[in-house]
Order: structure tokens, then sequence, then C-alpha cells
């Protein structure tokens, strides 16, 4: 009788539960049984398992083997438990010490030849490794970038069960040829486990400028790279300009309103290029949802950089904050996780799907409910909503020839719920073009220009908070911004104003508070004077205020 166990990680969306991997050889019929709550696909390891280790040289056991998963009681799916299954059943036969991978942490698939074939999730995976104690992990090749950007772990890629074993018992590493890409540039097919279906290698994000859409979809106007698009092509729109700056400066969600062709998706795809890059605690935040959701871009194992997400209005309420059949999946607020989630055509989207964006709008997080069981996905992220006004989207038009009847443009705007609108810090009428902006020889300022004042504006709220949680203005609860953070006297006076004639809510009150912090960020003020709570006011409500909003802050 043998006994030998090692361990592996069953990932909960971009939570991970370590896994006990258990091995038991006892006389009798040959059998195999796989024990511990698999799914079908983790099921299907008992296959692939027994043909990697005979054509790996190695000796199948003729006796009654049973694999257990423990805790038994916590779902696990996949493929990632290949190798530990494998080591584990080695060990029980005495072909490798069991004390040597009783401390393992081992992570990937198994191919029938013995290959290791990477997976998705290896990020978070060894996160929960090394959160667990565990210090050495073993994983395939080709995610062994990824896996070696959690420090204080020793990583181990291996090419085949061939090479581990032989590392196992200190004996000559044999040699192994690398699968890659074909000389016909066909994609390398030991990718393909780091992708899912419809956003696999040549449909995901590109290292320059391509998208995540819902679900994991590419989206047109998005990027991780240094050739998003430039602010310097936006003609005229110096009013919607501003508060995309203020908008990336503190964190806040923004609607743009507009007639068709003025602007407001070129200003959306231009937020993302004027934020700051991620620290590294965010770009692990990033990279471990990616990563899961199997559109972590070839050859870059950590994103940072502001991710854009931009799905099609015709997104379903799960593809928008997590969902499907089993285990919830990471929707699009969680692809967007310190990054930018824009809805295009905002109205067109299902009113169910809209208003369950309020809930991580305001915690930052989404909390999925299923039968299969309850999951936490990031989703801090910064809102960005483009509207017409109307269905043909002339109405207000100076000479439009809007033939909306009033029922029907009631009816378009009100498919955006009050306390969805409500949690929007920045709402801004972006106007049509005029003809003198659109063929006029200036352009306006750069990216680059606008994203150094952005940088300067957040390195003060972060000054401001040090020794607490949060970063940036939008973060911070209205409470706190009222009495440990106090405007100059009688600042906000206008706003007070608001409020008791029932123009402002109490949360529009705190978000006009938040917005008048960034803007004095911007100016350099050391706290919001009365002119920067009026800017803050006519950005929230459109109303104009006296302030002048046209340019930098």
């Amino acid at each position: 009788m043998g006994f030998a166990r090692t361990c592996s990680v069953a990932l909960l969306g971009v939570e991970g539960v370590v896994v006990e991997v258990q091995a038991d050889l006892e006389p009798g019929v040959a059998a195999f049984a796989l024990v511990g709550l698999p799914d079908k696909s983790l099921t299907e390891s008992r296959d692939r398992v027994r043909a990697a280790i005979v054509n790996s040289g190695e000796t199948w056991p003729q006796k009654k083997l049973t694999v257990g998963l423990s805790p038994a009681s916590v779902p696990k799916g996949g493929s990632g438990f290949d190798l530990a299954v494998a080591c584990a059943v080695l060990a029980a036969n005495d072909r490798i010490a069991p004390k040597s991978i009783a401390d393992l942490m081992m992570i990937g698939e198994l191919g029938l030849d013995g290959r290791v074939r990477p997976v998705r999730g290896v990020l978070p995976a060894v996160l929960a490794a090394a959160d667990a104690g565990y210090r050495h992990v073993v994983v395939p090749e080709r995610t062994t970038a990824e896996a070696s950007l959690v420090p204080g772990v020793a990583v181990l890629g291996v090419r085949s069960l061939r090479q581990l074993v032989a590392v196992l018992n200190d004996e000559t590493v044999p040699e192994e040829d690398e699968d890659g890409a074909d000389a016909d540039g066909r994609p390398d097919p030991m990718l393909a486990g780091l992708t899912v279906p419809g956003g696999g290698v040549g449909t995901g994000l590109s290292a320059t400028f391509g998208g995540v859409g819902a679900g994991g979809q590419a989206a047109a106007g998005a990027g991780y790279g240094p050739d998003r698009p430039d602010l310097a092509a936006v003609a005229g729109q110096q009013v919607a300009r501003l508060a995309l700056e203020v908008a990336a400066a503190g964190g806040h969600h923004l609607y743009l309103k507009g007639p068709p062709g003025a602007g407001k998706t070129m200003l959306a795809e231009r937020l993302p290029g004027i934020l700051p890059p991620l620290t590294r605690q965010e770009s692990l935040e990033v990279t471990a949802v990616h990563s899961v959701a199997g559109i972590l871009p070839p050859g870059r194992p950590l994103v940072d950089s502001a991710p854009y997400c931009a799905p099609h209005h015709s997104a379903t309420m799960p593809s928008l904050v997590g969902g499907g059949s089993g285990l919830p999946r990471p929707g699009a607020v969680s692809l967007a996780h310190r990054g930018v989630l824009f809805l295009d055509e905002a109205p067109e989207f299902s009113g169910q799907a809209l208003d369950a964006l309020r809930q991580p709008l305001e915690a930052g997080h989404v909390v999925v409910a299923r039968a299969a069981g309850v999951m936490r996905l990031p989703a801090r992220f910064m809102l960005v909503l483009a509207a017409n006004p109307c269905p043909c989207g002339r109405y207000s038009m100076l000479g439009g020839g809007c033939d909306c009847s009033p029922s029907a443009v009631r009816r378009y705007q009100s498919r955006l719920s009050g306390p969805l609108l409500d949690r929007l810090d920045l709402r801004v009428e972006v106007e049509a073009v005029s003809r003198s902006d659109l063929i006029g020889h200036g352009t306006g300022e750069s990216s680059a220009v606008v994203a150094a004042r952005v940088r300067e504006a957040r390195a003060r709220a972060e000054a401001r908070y040090t020794g607490t949680r949060w970063r940036t203005n939008s973060e911070v609860p209205g409470h706190e911004l009222r009495t440990r953070w106090h405007v100059a006297p009688g600042a906000l006076h206008a706003a007070e104003r608001d409020m008791e004639r029932g123009l402002l809510t109490a949360r529009g009150l705190d978000r006009v508070l938040r917005v008048a912090w960034t803007l004095a960020d911007l100016a350099a003020h050391p706290r919001p004077d009365a002119g920067d709570v009026l800017k803050a006011l006519q950005l929230r409500t459109g109303f104009n205020r006296g302030a002048v909003l046209a340019g930098s802050p």
C-alpha cells in the first residue's frame, strides 16, 4: 500500500483555495477513482494522467487507485490539477519520494504525451499559494513569467512530466523540444490553454491597440500599449475635454450626452491614455482577473496600464457583472477593474443590465450569487456612458429637424434610471462640433500634456490621503470629506442651496464635493474654494453657474 500527497489550487473567481491532492494505492482490482467534487474536465484527468505517465516512460500501477481532492466541499474544475495528480500517483507508487512533493504547489495540464500545457489563472493561483505559506511552485514553462510576479515564491517551469520527475529524483533532466509557432505563422498551439473560446490569441488583447468586449471578446477602440489615440485629434469640445481630465484625475464616473458625430466615443477612447500607470498592486489585481478570464495578452505577463472595456449594447446582465453556468465568470465590470468601462449608446442597453451596475459603482466589487456558489469579484472601474438626446439624435439641435415625438424622447431618456445617473459624478452636454473647430489649423492639448497634469493631481490626492485606504477622491466617503478635510469657508453655499431645493440628493452633494477636491488638486489649490464648487456643480448638473469651464482648471 502506498500513499502520497501534494497540493494544487482551485480558483473561485479570482480567489484561490489550496487543495490537497492525495493518492492512495491498495491491493485489488486495478481501478482509478477521483473524488472531491470534480467537474467534467477534472474527471477526465484520469485518462489524461494515465496516458501521460505511460508515455513518459513510467509504469502505471496495477492496483486500486484513489485520488482525493481535499477539502471535498469546495467545487473544483479545470485541467490545472493534472500535474499534481500525476506526481501524487507516481509518489504513491514509489517512483518519486513522497516527501519531495509534500510541500510543493503544482499547477498545469498534461497532454497525452506527457507535455505540460499552460492553463489560465496561474497568477491568482500562485498568489493563493503564497498566502497559504507555500514557497515552491511548479508551473508550465510558458507561464513561468506570470507566476514569477509573486514575490517570495520560487518558481520551477517545466516542459514535460519527464523533466519534473528527473528534477524531483535529482536525475539528469532530459531535453525537450520547445513547442512554438510554426514557421508558416500559425499560432502557438501551447498557448491555446490560456484563452477562452471567442477570446483567444487571435481575437484578444494585443500589445498595442486591441480591446476587451463583454465576455472577453475584442472591442475596437481599446488597448494597453503606447499606440492609444491622442486627445490632440479631438476638435473643439473644451468642456468635455475638461470633464475627461477631471474624471481621470479623480477617478470619477462620466456621462456624455450629445448628438451623433459630436465626438463622445472619441473622447471615451482617449480616457485610458491620460490615466496614470497602474501601481504594482493594481497591476497584479488586473492581471489576475485577465488571466482567469483568458484574455491576458500573449507575451505580456503583467498588465501595467489601465484596461479599457467597451461591450456592445446587446450585452446581457451576466456579461456585464459576471455570471454564466456553474461558477460565475468575470464580467465586463471586472475586466475593466482599475480602468475604464465604456457603454456607448447607453440607452440601448437593457434597463436590468444598467441597473445591475449600481452596486459595483458604489462598492468597488461585485458579489455574484449562483446555485454553484457565491463569488466576489473586483470591480473598481470608471464608468463612461454615452447617449444621444433622442432616438434620432437630433433633438435640441439648431435646425436638426428632430421628428421624434415628445413621448418617444421621454421614453428614450428614461431608459437611464435616476438612481444610476445619481451615481455619475460628471454629466456633460457634448455639443456638435463647429466648422471653425473642425477645419481650424490649431489642435488641442495632447494626451501627454493632460496626463502630466493628471499625475500631479493624483500625487496631491495621494499625499492628502496618506495613512488611509483611499488613493483617489472618488473613493473617499462623503462623511470623511466633510469632517476630516474641510473646504474653504462658505464654499458649499451654492451646493447646499441646490440640496434644499431638491436639485441635489445627499449622494449628489457628496459627489460634488469629491469633484471639487479634484478640481482643487488640478489647480494646485490647498482646498476647494467657491469657484471649484461652482465648477463641480456645473459639471454635475449641466446648468451654467457662472464658472468658466473652457480649458484646463
